[in-house]
């Protein structure tokens, strides 16, 4: 009878040790770059023009690779931000490029993400048993805006990739997160010889010179709103 009781109340004391924070939202933003007006260069390859949303994540950024007190590795990278309460803030992981992950040890518990203790910015491991362990007081971290391409953002771009003779070659491209929608995908050619601006979907540019390996523009129109 005591031993049941005293299992039931363990139980409830780790169940409660924390609580999975998911109170926070991040931003959706639209972007359009370069600004109109404003004079620009790219080489062969690179991007001539950006439309579309991103995702601004209050975020926590570790600089380099650091250990735990126990066994824990938390690798450098972002981790953004999934809710706060007023003694905490919790971090979880990202698939995007440049999110941090954390490296369990062979004892440890699964890892959910990483809780920052507010009164002496102690970083702990939160695990998915929805307890706060391992925590460290001293580690290397900044508190950063974290703007990523998540899955439900969409971007268009222009592209350099050339000239020949009088013509230079501009590629078009949409993506889907950071996936290329191949069906959007085209690439166009323009004789400068006929008009040293160049427009698609509602986008202008003028063009100030242009070799093989680079392109000097003004950005006259950005893409139309999608």
């Amino acid at each position: 009878m005591y031993k049941a009781l005293f299992c039931a109340a363990s139980a409830l004391a780790i169940v409660g040790c924390a609580t999975p924070l998911t109170n926070y939202t991040p931003q959706m933003q639209q972007i359009s770059e370069p600004p109109v007006n404003s004079v620009n260069e790219a080489d062969v390859g690179e991007r001539l023009l950006l439309q579309g949303r991103v995702t601004e994540y209050e975020a926590l950024y570790v600089p380099v690779t650091q250990k735990t007190s126990f066994q824990h590795t938390i690798q450098q990278g972002y981790y953004p931000k999934r809710g706060e309460s007023d003694e905490y803030i919790q971090y979880t992981f990202s698939n995007e490029p440049g999110s941090g992950k954390v490296v369990d040890g062979p004892l440890s518990d699964p890892t959910q993400g990483l809780t920052l203790r507010k009164s002496d910015n102690a970083i702990c491991i939160f695990t998915v048993y929805n307890m706060n362990t391992d925590c460290k007081t001293g580690l290397q971290f900044e508190k950063k805006n974290w703007v990523t391409s998540s899955a439900n953002n969409f971007q268009r771009t222009l592209l350099y990739n050339g000239k020949i003779g009088s013509k230079v070659n501009i590629g078009y491209r949409e993506f889907e997160g950071n996936l290329i929608r191949p069906a959007f995908s085209n690439a166009v050619e323009y004789d400068l010889n006929d008009s040293n601006q160049i427009g698609y979907k509602g986008a202008l540019l003028e063009i100030i010179d242009a070799n093989n390996q680079k392109i000097k523009y003004k950005v006259l129109e950005n893409f139309k709103p999608q």
